[in-house]
């Protein structure tokens, strides 16, 4: 093992644990902000209640998304030199973006949320925190467009050995960031839609309180809508796979060699006859590339080398992705049918509701992996190899004793989310919430 091999388990560790709290953050503030219009329209007390509760478990887990996403932004300089200087002309004008409008955005508005209990009308308190939430989509679709150059670049030429943007609108309309852009965010409401699910079936089992069936059923619809915009920008993506990134649509389903009326590998051994060649392209008949003929492809284009990624992790992340992503809006569904005309829902829902909070969290962790590890050797397609975007100055030691720190810092951190929303979950909604006023919110014991 190498100081690459480290740099790269480093930046994988620390993303995957920092994107656990993206999609929830992303999902969680529309889901408050709706509960709290629907308290400004219906001056019903429970909304209020639920405003609140969520609200408290929206604001612990902002906080640990930002304090984790620190760290990225520090290992480009620290491990991947090589691949800032490459990139940063490019990379940095969506970075920038996200940080001085969008996260100032977010950010600001959530603190005039937080403390403005007491001192706003109410009307412009509801409009901060449908500010911040709208804040933290836009936020999505910065970071999301510097990430779909990586797999798309466009907008671009290739100055001294340095990549120098000459389209600004051409990187942030890319077609690849078009595509994944309202999937991972539709991603991100399943997550948001599973977590609410999740608690409201851990109070529903201890009390019978309507305001509890109220935040279910508006998750189940959250979950359901945005479990359809997923399958649906999925099958978008599939396509722009096909044509912009042929190796990882072929790793993903372990196929090697061209194939027409390709079959999709529901498990080893077990396949759909020409599907793959159909949500590929449309066509049942269409020829799909395979990894040993791409590879040999690569070879005479690019010079020697393996351009082939783990197609084990790809492979099986696809399918967890799939699985575990179509079970919670599955889920979704079901409880939707059950509880159409019945006040109460049903025990053993309640108790299924609960696995709502694993399921679309690894749904959505194996999807990152599908479509980061599906990109390797590259860096930025086509321009950059991972090989040569590592820091040539760090040695191994250096790495290492960085990943142990930063390894024990976020499982700290890990625990410390952990106790924060277990706590707020188990302490449920305040007993009494304040009556709305005319022109001003009334004092909140909450902040």
């Amino acid at each position: 093992m190498d100081a690459l091999d480290l740099a790269r388990w480093q930046f994988g560790v620390t993303t995957v644990y920092h994107f656990l709290f993206v999609p929830l953050t992303i999902g969680l503030g529309i889901f408050v902000a709706g509960l709290q219009t629907a308290w400004h329209r219906t001056g019903k007390a429970h909304y209020l209640k639920l405003t609140k509760f969520f609200g408290k478990l929206f604001l612990i887990n902002f906080a640990m998304g930002v304090v984790t996403g620190i760290v990225q932004e520090f290992q480009f300089g620290m491990n991947w030199s090589e691949y800032s200087t490459f990139v940063g002309d490019v990379f940095g004008a969506p970075l920038a973006l996200e940080a001085l409008l969008a996260f100032f955005m977010e950010s600001t508005f959530l603190g005039l949320w937080i403390f403005g209990w007491e001192r706003l009308p109410k009307r412009v308190h509801l409009a901060c925190i449908w500010a911040a939430a709208i804040g933290s989509n836009v936020s999505a679709y910065f970071i999301l467009a510097a990430n779909a150059w990586m797999k798309h670049p466009v907008g671009y030429e290739v100055v001294d050995g340095k990549a120098r943007m000459t389209d600004l609108w051409a990187v942030l309309t890319n077609s690849t960031a078009l595509a994944q852009v309202p999937h991972v965010i539709g991603a991100a409401f399943v997550v948001a839609g599973g977590f609410v699910l999740a608690v409201s079936g851990y109070w529903l089992l201890r009390t019978r309180a309507p305001m509890w069936r109220s935040a279910a059923r508006a998750a189940l619809v959250m979950t359901a809508i945005a479990g359809a915009v997923v399958a649906g920008t999925g099958d978008h993506s599939a396509r722009l796979m096909y044509e912009q990134q042929p190796m990882k649509l072929a790793s993903a389903e372990g196929l090697e060699h061209d194939t027409a009326g390709a079959a999709f590998s529901v498990v080893p051994g077990l396949e759909i006859p020409r599907l793959l060649s159909f949500l590929s392209t449309h066509e049942p008949d269409a020829v799909v590339q395979g990894t040993e003929d791409l590879q040999s492809r690569f070879e005479q284009q690019f010079g020697p080398g393996d351009y082939r990624p783990d197609q084990q992790v790809v492979f099986w992340s696809f399918r967890v992705m799939i699985v575990f992503g179509l079970a919670t809006v599955g889920l979704s569904l079901l409880g939707l049918w059950l509880t159409r005309r019945r006040r109460d829902f049903p025990r053993w829902l309640s108790r299924a509701m609960l696995l709502a909070l694993p399921l679309p969290l690894l749904a959505v962790t194996a999807g990152w992996l599908l479509s980061e590890v599906g990109r390797q050797p590259w860096t930025v397609a086509g321009e950059l190899l991972t090989a040569s975007s590592v820091s040539p100055g760090v040695s191994l030691a250096a790495v290492a004793t960085t990943l142990t720190v930063f390894t024990l810092l976020y499982g700290s951190l890990a625990v410390t989310e952990v106790v924060l929303l277990a706590r707020h979950v188990r302490k449920g909604v305040e007993e009494r919430a304040p009556e709305p006023a005319a022109e001003r919110l009334e004092p909140s014991l909450m902040y």
